[in-house]
């Protein structure tokens, strides 16, 4: 009975919360900043730069909000948490959004009381190891020593794949995503195992970058999307529709360059998505302009996956599934209309 009453108490003080953030989208109008939770430094995705300006592809996530609710990519204050703190921060209110390189999962909405307002990344789990271990393939890591981040879905992952495959590991899981690269750059683990994405990143935190690859192995699903508390429909539909912006304004051929241009269009399409027709962003609590705004300061997706992960940056990942599904991706938006 216990156990029961706990359990009910806190199932009854996470609906409280969600009641007392049942109008995020007011809230932020008010405040006139957003507060949106990042990761504590993943480079390309959420990290400070040498001017300690945050930078990344899921930042450009939260400017992209900022403008298109508050008219400025600037007004946000950005909370960095680590994996097991990011939903807690969320469901408590202490942030508006989460922009965090996070997994969407049953589990995370049906228990946690969250919703996931989209895939913003294709991802899925992989490994690095040494080079100098001359491994090929994940079917190599029998009796490996793994490390990886607690809180995520990683190690579940990395258990199952094991156990599938009748190989054994040993597990070490360590708060922080710089414990983890410590933990397999001083060699107390063989295997370091996370997103292939961030695979990507935390290999440039290492002394020599080059020593080390990715496994062309891929062990799961990983939609990776911006999350917000449920009950608050209002606000999730103007994040949801805030990444449907980015992918249709690429595939639409809006970019910063033609941005002009496409104030002047007579396409139907764009004179939606501009809001030179239609009332599209009044509908979700915005201005006519909200579309535009977003594209002002952050480009499209593709500009935004370009510029922070893609190959000309310092992470060089290709598109691979996630380009648009026009061009042989699975990336795929609702049209406005």
């Amino acid at each position: 009975m216990n156990k029961l009453a706990c359990a009910l108490a806190t199932a009854g003080a996470l609906f409280a919360t969600s009641l007392a953030h049942a109008d995020t989208l007011a809230d932020v109008k008010a405040r006139g900043t957003l507060k949106c939770g990042v990761s504590q430094g993943l480079e390309g995705f959420s990290a400070k730069d040498d001017k300690g300006q945050w930078t990344g592809f899921d930042v450009d996530f939260c400017r992209a909000v900022a403008a298109s609710v508050l008219g400025d990519a600037a007004k946000v204050d950005y909370v960095p948490l680590s994996a097991e703190a990011r939903f807690p921060a969320l469901q408590k209110g202490e942030v508006d959004l989460l922009s965090r390189n996070s997994t969407w999962t049953l589990q995370r909405e049906a228990d946690l009381k969250l919703m996931f307002a989209g895939i913003s990344y294709y991802d899925g789990q992989g490994f690095m190891v040494p080079a100098a271990k001359n491994v090929m393939g994940a079917l190599e890591l029998n009796n490996s020593k793994v490390c990886t981040q607690r809180g995520t879905t990683s190690a579940l992952n990395a258990q199952d794949y094991f156990r599938q495959n009748k190989m054994t590991l040993e597990l070490i899981e360590l708060p922080t995503v710089d414990e983890v690269v410590k933990a397999y750059a001083d060699g107390r683990c063989d295997v370091l195992t996370t997103d292939v994405s961030q695979l990507y990143a935390l290999r440039l935190k290492l002394a020599k970058p080059a020593d080390h690859i990715v496994l062309p192995d891929v062990i799961s699903k990983e939609p990776l999307g911006p999350v917000v508390r449920q009950g608050d429909d209002a606000w999730l539909n103007v994040v949801k529709w805030n990444l449907f912006a980015l992918l249709n304004a690429e595939e639409l051929g809006i970019s910063q360059p033609t941005l002009d241009q496409a104030l002047s269009s007579q396409k139907p399409d764009v004179k939606r998505f501009v809001g030179t027709d239609g009332s599209y962003g009044e509908q979700l609590g915005l201005t006519k302009d909200w579309a535009v705004r977003i594209v002002k300061s952050v480009g499209n997706y593709g500009e935004v996956f370009e510029r922070n992960i893609g190959t000309s940056s310092k992470l060089g990942i290709p598109r691979g599934i996630n380009q648009l599904w026009s061009m042989g991706g699975i990336q795929y938006a609702p049209p406005i209309r």
